[in-house]
Order: C-alpha cells, then sequence, then structure tokens
C-alpha cells in the first residue's frame, strides 16, 4: 500500500468532522456563505524567540490539485451513522464531485520568522470549502514550520560549519522523511543523506558508509582502502567501529594512498564516544600527517545544544550530521498550530467578525481580515502589527499588545512597513510565482540577520514586539464584553 500513498487523491486527508460539519453547512444552504479563517500558532517551539514559516510550497501542491475522485466518493458515500444508516446522501456527495476550489488565500512567504498569533495562511471564500481545508493545511504546515524552525536554531550555533541531515531512518514514516529533509534544508542545513528529498526537491546529496561496511572486511584499513579505491571522489571514512583514534591513523593511511592517485581524504567521522576530546586529537594526528584540509564529521544523536556545548569544550568539528532529534523534533514534537474562523459574511454583505472565547487569554481568538505589516527602521525589524485590512491604515497607527493594553507604541506615516501576507490563490486560481528552495533557504538567513539578536537566544530569549492595530485590539475587547455578557449556554 505504501507505493499507493500518493498516487491518489489526497482531498480524504483530512478529519471526518470535517467533512460533517460540511455537509452541515450544504444542509442548512450555508455552503456558499462567504468566510475568513486564519490559520497561526499561540506559542514559539522549544521555548524559543522566533519560528520559521514553512510549508506554503506543499500548500499549493495541495489545493492544485484538490478534488474529490470518485474512489473518494464511494468511500464517503459507503460511511454510515449510529443507527447503521448512511451518513451522507447522495446530493451531497453529487455538490462534492462538482465542486471547484473558490477560495482566495494570503499567505507568509517560506523562509520569514512569524511570531505567535500572526495569521501564516489567510483563507477566504465560501465556508464550506474553507473548512475543508482546515486539517491538511494545519498538517502541511505545523510540521515544516516546526522542523525548519529546528534546523535554524543549529544554523545559529554552527555558523559557517556544514550541517547535513542524517535523519530519514529515525523519522516517523517515508512522508515525515522527506517533509523533514526538505524542511531542515530550508532553515540552513546544506545537504541530506536523503535520495529521495534530493530528487524531489533538488537538495544536495551528501553520505559515506557504516559500522557494516568496515566489519565486513578483516581489517578496518582494508575496509578504508577498498572504499578509497572504489569512491575516490567521496571518502569520508567512519572511524569509531573499533577505536576511533586508532581508526583516525589508518584513515591517514588510506588518505597516502589516495593522494598518490591523485585524490584527497575527504573526512573522518566520529559516531560515539566524547566527541569534544576525540576531535582534538584526531585534529591534530591529521594535522601532523598533513591532511590539514580534511573535515571531522560529528553525529550521535546531537541537537543545538550539544553543539554549543562541544563549540564550548573547543571541538574540532567542522562539519555536524544530524539526524533524529532533528527530524522528529525531539524536545518538542508538534507547532500547535491552529485554524480559526474570524469573519462571517451576512445576508447584506456585511462582516460580522467572530471570535473563540476561552478561559485561557491566550486562547482566545483574534476576529477580522488580518493582515501582518512589519515594521523597521535602519537597524532592523523593529516591530509587528496585525490589522484588519477592513480598516485602512492612514496617517499615524498605533498598535496595543493584545495580553497588556498598557503597552502600547505609535509608528509615523513614514515609517518604513512590509506587509507579509501575500496573495497566493484567488478564486482558486494561483496567482503567486513561487520561489525555489533556494531562495526560500537564503530568506531565512537574511531575515535572521534583521532581527534584534536577543530573539536568537536560547534561554530566556527576548520577545519580538507583537500587537493588535488599536482599532482591531478595540473590536476584539467590544466583541469580547458583548459575549461575556451573554447567557453561559450561548457562549
Amino acid at each position: 500500500m505504501i507505493n499507493k500513498l500518493y498516487d491518489t487523491s489526497l482531498s480524504l486527508l483530512t478529519d471526518l468532522y470535517q467533512l460533517t460539519m460540511a455537509y452541515g453547512y450544504w444542509k442548512a444552504g450555508k455552503a456558499e456563505q462567504e468566510a475568513v479563517f486564519n490559520l497561526y500558532f499561540r506559542k514559539h517551539p522549544f521555548q524559543g524567540g522566533f519560528t520559521i514559516a514553512c510549508g506554503l510550497n506543499s500548500v499549493i501542491d495541495y489545493i492544485q490539485e484538490f478534488r474529490f475522485s470518485p474512489e473518494d466518493l464511494a468511500y464517503i458515500g459507503s460511511l454510515k451513522g449510529n443507527d447503521g444508516n448512511k451518513l451522507f446522501e447522495p446530493g451531497f456527495l453529487d455538490y462534492l464531485e462538482k465542486m471547484e476550489m473558490q477560495c482566495n488565500i494570503d499567505a507568509i512567504p517560506e523562509g520569514t520568522v512569524v511570531f505567535p498569533n500572526e495569521p501564516l495562511l489567510r483563507v477566504q471564500g465560501p465556508i464550506l470549502q474553507c473548512q475543508l481545508l482546515e486539517t491538511p493545511l494545519l498538517n502541511l504546515v505545523n510540521f515544516q514550520s516546526l522542523i525548519a524552525t529546528k534546523a535554524a536554531r543549529m544554523r545559529l550555533v554552527a555558523k559557517d560549519d556544514v550541517l547535513l541531515e542524517f535523519g530519514l531512518r529515525r523519522a516517523q514514516g517515508p512522508d515525515g522523511g522527506v517533509t523533514a529533509s526538505r524542511a531542515a534544508y530550508i532553515g540552513g542545513f546544506d545537504a541530506t543523506s536523503n535520495l529521495l528529498a534530493g530528487k524531489l526537491y533538488d537538495i544536495p546529496v551528501k553520505g559515506t558508509h557504516a559500522h557494516s561496511w568496515v566489519m565486513s572486511f578483516d581489517t578496518e584499513l582494508e575496509s578504508f582502502e577498498t572504499y578509497s579505491q572504489h569512491l575516490p571522489n567521496n571518502v569520508t571514512l567512519l572511524v569509531d567501529t573499533y577505536d576511533s583514534l586508532n581508526g583516525v591513523r589508518n584513515a591517514i593511511e588510506a588518505g597516502k594512498s589516495l593522494r598518490a592517485r591523485g585524490y584527497d581524504l575527504g573526512g573522518i567521522r566520529l559516531d560515539s564516544g566524547d566527541l569534544a576530546y576525540l576531535s582534538v586529537e584526531s585534529r591534530k594526528l591529521l594535522d601532523e600527517a598533513g591532511f590539514e584540509k580534511t573535515n571531522i564529521v560529528a553525529s550521535n544523536d546531537l541537537d543545538e545544544y550539544i553543539m554549543d556545548s562541544l563549540k564550548i569544550q573547543g571541538a574540532k568539528i567542522n562539519v555536524w550530521g544530524i539526524g533524529t532529534k532533528l527530524v522528529t523534533a525531539y524536545d518538542q514534537p508538534a507547532l500547535g498550530g491552529v485554524y480559526k474562523l474570524a469573519a462571517i459574511k451576512s445576508a447584506g454583505g456585511e462582516w460580522d467578525y467572530k471570535l473563540k472565547l476561552s478561559e485561557q487569554a491566550i486562547k482566545v481568538s483574534t476576529p477580522g481580515i488580518q493582515q501582518v505589516r512589519r515594521f523597521s527602521d535602519n537597524k532592523g525589524f523593529v516591530s509587528d502589527m496585525i490589522f484588519n485590512i477592513e480598516n485602512p491604515l492612514i496617517g499615524k497607527s498605533t498598535m496595543i499588545d493584545p495580553y497588556d493594553f498598557t503597552k502600547n507604541r505609535s509608528f509615523a506615516e513614514n515609517t518604513h512597513f512590509e506587509d507579509l501576507l501575500v496573495p497566493i490563490f484567488a478564486n482558486g486560481k494561483l496567482i503567486y510565482s513561487l520561489p525555489s528552495i533556494h531562495e526560500a533557504k537564503a530568506r531565512v538567513q537574511d531575515q535572521l540577520a534583521h532581527f534584534y539578536k536577543g530573539i536568537k537566544r536560547f534561554v530566556n530569549p527576548h520577545t519580538y514586539p507583537v500587537g493588535l492595530e488599536k482599532h482591531l485590539f478595540d473590536m476584539k475587547t467590544e466583541l469580547i464584553m458583548k459575549l461575556r455578557q451573554k447567557e453561559p449556554e450561548a457562549l
């Protein structure tokens, strides 16, 4: 079945309740009612100070192919309710069969640094269609943004060192592996060991050999020399199968043979033991033998914290192979993005703004057809303001912290800004020129370079100012008060 997983329509990549709500909208005559949903997250992952937006490419692919196949409709038609009768009537299946995507979608480009409560995507169109997109959009954006952020954190530690993604064997299934390779590359990695990801996404691929290669020969030196003989232009030798430093000495002997043939020893890899000590001693051995340019590659369950510690200890590692803790986002395996209704058009053509209440302030959603305006000065980015595009910003604008109304900041009309959400689909048709994966990767580093360094700390990072434009803040407050005054059962 695995080879058939993606050789089919993916319109059923959703939760049942999305389809039952769609059916309810259709039965109630609300299917075509215009609505707006915002996709956002509430907290940065990894207790960090920034997040990288990623996954838009996959969203575009998904929506362009969105349709219910005859097989999909047959399956939907076979579903039964608690009473054993069909869940959906034939007329609804006919509606789904003829349905064409009509949504307008605006999104923040891949590789952009983003913050909690900012809409990464804004979906506007018939409420039935908007609803059907909820689960797949969250699935496509949440994971990739999480992994891209993890990768960007590792790039901050690595600086100019080479980062290699080695996580396929530990990833959450085939899609988890391929998707993680893509997101890791955008986040700042240089290459992957994943050949399928390399083929699909034009990511450079790198790899050497495993311990089994060494163990299959009578001696370690024989294994190194045989590998070097047959792949002289790809020689990084894994030296810790038996004794790491003796393995380095054997690698040097194989390197001498390589040089006699006009090639060079690309690197040695350490996969266990005290990586700080072993890398320092390996560097000494390599330099003394004239292999000053030979790389020292380290692997073994690394993450940004271990990398930082190794650098503090003076490790001589300049290539990092990262697997499990990257592709599984080991310390926080979910971003927690949400998709909330923010406005619905009344019969009279006016927008009726909506929000979800909660006993927790962080879970109260924000109404409005939202846009994010990023202000900057000659030093970099200074603040992000979320505003309702139905209230155009004229003259000076003021933003208010949604969790502390005493904190506010005003911006003069001539303050430099960029509106982050850009049009992607208009009436279901793609109108966006998609940047390459390499351009998205470059955008991450360019974006991070324009932020105050405090947001990039791993411990107690600086909180970048994000607020609601005053009119939006007032509208949200008024709507909250109005809903709070209703009877509890009406909430």
